[in-house]
């Protein structure tokens, strides 16, 4: 991997991944100046029922052809070092990849419940954090325990998308045109899209080990309770 590049890095489920994922991860990479952006497939939300959520390789498959031909790396690096809260996914990932610069993306629904999630202070002290606003969540955001500590430390994309060094905490709010789609409205109209997902071997695009279909445990993305 090339030294020095700055990647931004999306949790969740991606049970299935579609059109709405690509075009945050293409906005926030270019508003911010990343080189790239993983997707962290997770095995599973702890907030969720585990029906309903497709196999990990199912949702691995579908974020790999929602990521064709952009600068997306498609990873489900939780199932691989064994972590079980984001926090320290992301302590592990930035120890790994020292070389390179990394920030948190999330959608302003998460910020929403973001003080619930565990070490959440961790997180923000391990890297910058771009929330992506949401319609209909931006009031929750806003009033939310994590904003009121957050706020301080509020950037312009401008400050975070220029060459220096990064430091954190850092928060940043990325705006742009609302996307309607969602993985919960493809589910409830095509329940069983997972089953078309082709089978045989499936590597990892950013540790290139092999991905397999564990069950749901947790989820980088969701609101983590301690």
């Amino acid at each position: 991997m090339s030294k020095g590049r700055r990647i931004g890095l999306l949790g969740g489920s991606f049970n299935p991944a579609h059109g709405g994922h690509r075009r945050i991860s293409l906005f926030a990479a270019k508003a911010l100046g990343l080189d790239e952006v993983w997707w962290m497939v997770s095995p599973g939300n702890p907030l969720k029922p585990k029906r309903g959520m497709a196999p990990l390789t199912a949702r691995v498959r579908s974020a790999m052809g929602q990521a064709r031909r952009a600068p997306i790396k498609v990873t489900a690096i939780e199932q691989q070092l064994g972590t079980r809260y984001t926090a320290d996914t992301l302590d592990a990932v930035v120890r790994r990849y020292s070389k390179n610069e990394f920030v948190w993306l999330m959608g302003s629904d998460n910020l929403g419940q973001f003080h619930r999630w565990r070490q959440w202070r961790k997180i923000a002290r391990t890297m910058p954090i771009a929330v992506i606003a949401r319609p209909g969540y931006d009031r929750q955001a806003i009033a939310s325990p994590a904003m009121a500590w957050l706020g301080k430390y509020r950037v312009s994309p401008a400050t975070l998308s220029k060459r220096g060094r990064w430091s954190a905490p850092a928060l940043v709010i990325l705006r742009f045109d609302p996307d309607p789609r969602s993985a919960t409205s493809i589910r409830r109209s095509d329940p069983e899209w997972f089953s078309r997902m082709p089978d045989g071997p499936l590597r990892d695009q950013v540790t290139h080990r092999p991905i397999y279909p564990t069950e749901p445990q947790h989820d980088a993305g969701a609101a983590q309770t301690a």
